[in-house]
């Protein structure tokens, strides 16, 4: 599919992340306003819930965008999200007929604050990038225990805290713990000292169920994608992770891209899960191309720094896709609900430069990496920014997500001092 050309001229740009092939769904404040529903179209806000209230939108008798989120529109189900995608396409396509009506209702970017787009029901983060896996295996059971004895026949996961998801923008504070490291007598509370990144994506059911449901099934029910950085206190986890995984090592905070690209707009970019290397049981096997060329990359500022590229890696690294994940969850019977996020896992590719992570970049801290400024890191310092950013390629148009951004400050005082 070539660009669709729409009269908002900055949208026509090839490398411009929200053509009208795109049109992502957020949630957006002005100075003084209250935060409301937005869809992104080049450089404007085009404002949804304006555009319902004057009649340009019509989708349904009571109103989907009285309230600054996007779940009720998600509750409706496919057909309405096809047709608010028809809508809106007439209203901002060249030569569109309400281009007078409309226009008014378009607000820069640059003078909107980004707000959660969703009520995230449940958060559930899964580890499912094999060259993730095999690193982090590798580092610490060596390679030939490096991949669990299940990990080649479902899609491991954890279930994490929806309270702690948090929009691009949001500062992440470090994580106070319990530690204990190899040569520690016994556990110590002090501020995580090996912060981390984890560069995934996270798909957005839409659909809910209510028992078992088929890959097929599962790839129907999601609604959309957003860039997602699973933060991780690395010596909070090794301490606790045994034997029921993460915790508190994953519970500080997740943060998500502002901007919900609908699973239509990522329709040209499907592509296969990889080979497999043990055949899956019927219920989660492949069934057609479930994953998306999506490029990624992290960036990482120090304060008051520029910006220096660390990885780049590709969404169609990852060995199950989103709907495989989401089938399994429902396997045991747990309903799915609306706004329900899950994680895709840490996206590695197979050479240094594509790793995911600070744990596998400077493998455990061993090979600090270095910085375009001159500095190394092995994990992240106080005052670090790290910048998420994702786009797919088309012919003559970029799909984007909008960055996925978050600065580390510093450790609180210790809440427990007396």
């Amino acid at each position: 599919m070539p660009l669709m050309k729409s009269w908002v001229d900055s949208a026509n740009s090839p490398d411009h992340p929200f053509p009208l092939n795109n049109l992502p769904y957020g949630v957006f404040s002005t100075e003084g306003g209250e935060p409301r529903c937005g869809v992104a179209i080049g450089d404007m806000i085009l404002d949804v819930t304006a555009a319902e209230a004057e009649g340009l939108i019509a989708l349904s008798d009571a109103p989907l965008f009285d309230v600054p989120l996007w779940n009720e529109l998600m509750e409706e189900g496919p057909a309405v999200w096809a047709a608010l995608r028809e809508q809106l396409t007439m209203l901002l396509a060249e030569g569109a007929e309400a281009r007078h009506k409309v226009e008014p209702l378009l607000v820069p970017q640059a003078d909107a604050q980004m707000h959660m787009p969703f009520a995230v029901s449940e958060f559930t983060d899964f580890y499912a990038g094999k060259h993730h896996a095999m690193n982090v295996g590798t580092m610490f059971r060596g390679p030939e225990n490096a991949l669990p004895p299940n990990w080649l026949h479902i899609p491991i996961g954890y279930n994490g805290r929806a309270s702690s998801v948090v929009v691009s923008g949001t500062d992440v504070r470090r994580p106070w713990g319990q530690l204990k490291g190899p040569n520690d007598n016994k556990p110590r509370w002090a501020p995580c000292a090996r912060f981390d990144i984890e560069l995934e994506m996270g798909a957005i059911v839409g659909t809910p169920s209510d028992g078992p449901i088929t890959v097929q099934e599962a790839d129907d029910h999601i609604f959309g994608y957003v860039l997602l950085n699973d933060w991780s206190a690395r010596d909070i986890q090794a301490w606790e992770y045994q034997p029921l995984g993460p915790f508190q090592a994953k519970a500080t905070a997740t943060s998500i891209s502002p901007w919900i690209v609908t699973k239509a707009a990522l329709e040209p970019f499907r592509c296969d899960t990889p080979e497999r290397e043990v055949e899956l049981l019927d219920h989660l096997k492949d069934r057609g191309p479930m994953l998306y060329d999506i490029d990624l990359s992290v960036t990482m500022a120090p304060e008051g720094k520029e910006a220096s590229t660390i990885a780049r890696t590709n969404y169609k690294e990852m060995y199950y896709s989103s709907a495989q994940q989401l089938a399994h969850h429902a396997t045991a019977g747990s309903p799915m609900n609306v706004g329900d996020l899950l994680g895709s896992g840490t996206i590695s590719g197979p050479e240094k430069h594509e790793r995911g992570s600070l744990l596998e970049l400077s493998w455990g801290g061993k090979e600090p990496i270095t910085l375009e400024t001159g500095e190394t890191r092995s994990f992240i310092e106080d005052g670090d920014t790290l910048t998420l950013k994702g786009a797919a390629k088309g012919d003559g148009y970029t799909i984007g997500f909008g960055d996925c951004v978050g600065k580390v400050l510093p450790a609180l005082d210790d809440p427990f001092a007396r």
